[in-house]
């Protein structure tokens, strides 16, 4: 009784210690946020929105910023989003025999945890320099799909992992074949639960900085996009270039800045949840 009952006290310890830490985030986060709405929400305009970066404050606006940021998320996402599910599939479904299999898995999930800043070298090395694809936008979305394609794979194992042996069984039983089973009754039912590993995944990308300065990003662009070979700026790194400048006006633009990308990520964080909403209804277990 002694042990059990001092059990009981360490979870019940353990238990306000979490609540505590989990409070004590919200509040900062709180803080911040009223922090930066309150130092951004003047240089919000349509204005700011639609001008080019400039030196002169009362001048700066994001456009490069949002132009390339959507371009770069999209491309990044037609690159990596295929790539990640048909591989999480494979080695989850197909799985490759033996010590191979075991490697291949170790190493993907050991991956998710490399710095990005890694990447970055890697995209330099071979996408800019040993492929001669420059400082382009098909770049940068290479080196962002190779950072998120490990976070993709191994939520979307998870999912798939999750479904029910009993959905496989019965599919093979009314003469499936493996195909008709991975892509008709397996992946349906597992979208709901890849489709929030892409939204982590593409949320991670959209604030990313380091691997974009390392492929060769630039700070200053006076034009928008207009192909995948087209050099490019994002708001992660307008905001940083503003953030390092004396000039207390540059400060407040970058809170600006800060609040349009939290409104492009949420944006797109809400279509992803209404996507994933209407697939988790017409799949019922």
């Amino acid at each position: 009784m002694e042990g059990f009952s001092g059990r009981k006290r360490k979870e019940k310890i353990f238990k306000i210690a979490c609540f505590g830490l989990t409070f004590l985030s919200v509040i900062i986060l709180i803080v911040l946020l009223y922090h930066i709405g309150q130092a951004g929400s003047k240089y919000l305009s349509f204005k700011f929105l639609d001008s080019w970066p400039s030196r002169f404050p009362h001048k700066a606006g994001i456009k490069a910023g949002i132009w390339g940021t959507l371009w770069l998320i999209s491309l990044t996402a037609l690159i990596s989003v295929p790539i990640g599910i048909f591989s999480a599939l494979f080695l989850e479904e197909y799985k490759i025999p033996g010590k191979l299999g075991k490697f291949v898995e170790i190493n993907v999930a050991n991956l998710a945890g490399v710095p990005s800043i890694v990447y970055g070298l890697l995209g330099l090395t071979i996408f800019v320099r040993f492929l001669g694809l420059d400082r382009s936008l098909l770049s940068g979305a290479l080196t962002l799909s190779l950072l998120i394609l490990p976070v993709i794979i191994v939520s979307s194992r998870e999912a798939i992992k999750s479904v029910p042996d009993a959905i496989r069984f019965g599919a093979y039983a009314l003469g499936a074949s493996r195909y008709q089973v991975v892509f008709w009754h397996v992946l349906p039912i597992a979208l709901p639960g890849i489709l929030t590993g892409v939204i982590l995944a593409l949320s991670r990308a959209i604030g990313e900085t380091a691997p974009l300065i390392i492929v060769g990003a630039l700070t200053y662009i006076s034009y928008t996009p207009e192909s995948i070979m087209d050099e490019f700026t994002v708001l992660p790194l307008q905001i940083y270039n503003w953030a390092s400048r004396p000039q207390e006006e540059f400060h407040y633009l970058a809170a600006g800045g800060i609040i349009v990308l939290l409104g492009v990520m949420l944006s797109m964080n809400f279509i992803a949840v209404v996507i994933r909403q209407k697939a988790s209804k017409k799949v019922k277990i």
